[in-house]
């Protein structure tokens, strides 16, 4: 088969996930391969499309279980690989992994890659743990090839016995890189950080405001910290009150606690610039794959202080560029945030790590480039 035939199928539960991981990729894919983008209908995908330069195709797919609306999405997806005959089909986030898999394997296309970003069944327990181990069991067992994210995501697969095939960490693992030369402080950005800075210290999350990101536990132990230190901590990300909310103690004290600024999601040149007017970046989730997050503010000089969970413990080594506490303690995550803020030389040390050790590991041409290689060297087989 002649390789310019090959068409290859990116897919994602949700288009925003396409437009934020595929920044790029898919145009430059494209130069080789026919490319498609595939996920749930939205503004994101149009985006993608007009972006990218490669053909989109909408999906509709339920983030959670919806077994009557998921058989829905596994027909549809039937029907669309029947028509486009792809030759390999990737997958990421857990639902259009499972739909994906399951579908490329009934219509036979032959290369069929899901990439695991994170795990959800480690941090649960029950019925619910037992439901999600099998559906990630399903989709390792109708892939062809499976991408952990990294080590870490890598070790709980084979710890948890969900399949015997090969799992291949791509470079130092990270699905998206990190374009460095967009993480510059040039005189503008300068400028616009220091209007948003203060005298207080200021501590930064970026991510959804949801119970699994740890806000429950970063708001407890920064209201503690507030009562005897001049500090501040933004949060900058959107509630997603109807998927895992935080508790109503937390909202409570974000909207009493005039030293907690919750801003909403920020992107582009205006998140860089919270980045750049901030001394600590502060990240305590309960699971990741691997958080690009820390990846940006590693790249912005940050040193950051962050859970012994997956990803989180492959971007920072601690003591080097941040500090790593327990997943879900309070108690640790006021120690590590009240010892940042009182020791400005190691504070300042890690900081100066942090970017070196960025630009080292998750680099953006190198991170898409061990992607592209994956492809070419189980492309090149296929007759």
């Amino acid at each position: 088969m002649n390789r310019e035939r090959f068409i290859i199928i990116r897919a994602t539960t949700i288009p925003m996930s396409l437009r934020f991981f595929c920044d790029g990729m898919l145009k430059k894919l494209s130069e080789k391969y026919e490319v498609i983008a595939l996920s749930s209908p939205g503004e994101d995908l149009r985006l993608v499309a007009d972006r990218e330069d490669v053909k989109t195709v909408a999906v509709p797919m339920e983030r959670r279980i919806s077994f009557f609306k998921d058989i829905k999405s596994l027909v549809k997806l039937i029907s669309v690989f029947k028509k486009e005959g792809p030759t390999m089909v990737h997958s990421m986030t857990p639902k259009a992994g499972l739909l994906c898999m399951v579908a490329g394997k009934l219509t036979g296309v032959p290369v069929r890659v899901h990439t695991f970003t994170g795990l959800v069944w480690p941090t649960e327990s029950g019925l619910k743990r037992r439901i999600l181990m099998f559906t990630d069991r399903l989709t390792c067992a109708c892939a062809t090839h499976i991408i952990p994210e990294g080590e870490g995501v890598k070790n709980d697969l084979i710890a948890g016995k969900i399949t015997k095939k090969p799992l291949k960490v791509l470079g130092f693992g990270n699905v998206k890189g990190i374009d460095l030369t967009q993480y510059v402080i040039t005189d503008e950005l300068k400028a616009k950080s220091e209007k948003l800075r203060s005298e207080k210290f200021t501590f930064l999350f970026v991510g959804r405001i949801v119970r699994d990101k740890g806000i429950n536990e970063l708001v407890e132990a920064f209201n503690k910290l507030s009562q005897t230190v001049n500090a501040r901590l933004l949060l900058i990300g959107p509630y997603e009150d109807t998927i895992d909310p935080i508790s109503e103690h937390s909202r409570e004290l974000i909207e009493k606690n005039p030293t907690i600024e919750s801003l909403g999601a920020k992107y582009g040149e205006e998140l860089l610039s919270y980045y750049a007017a901030s001394d600590c970046f502060v990240f305590p989730s309960y699971r990741e794959g691997f958080p690009n997050t820390v990846i940006e503010a590693g790249a912005m000089n940050l040193p950051s202080i962050v859970t012994d969970i997956n990803g989180s413990r492959e971007i920072i080594v601690d003591g080097e560029n941040g500090v790593i506490v327990p997943s879900q303690n309070t108690d640790a995550l006021f120690d590590a945030m009240l010892n940042m803020v009182n020791n400005r030389e190691e504070r300042e040390r890690m900081g100066g790590n942090a970017r070196k050790m960025v630009a080292d590991r998750y680099e953006q041409s190198f991170v898409r480039k061990c992607l592209y290689d994956f492809y070419d060297e189980i492309l090149q087989n296929i007759s």
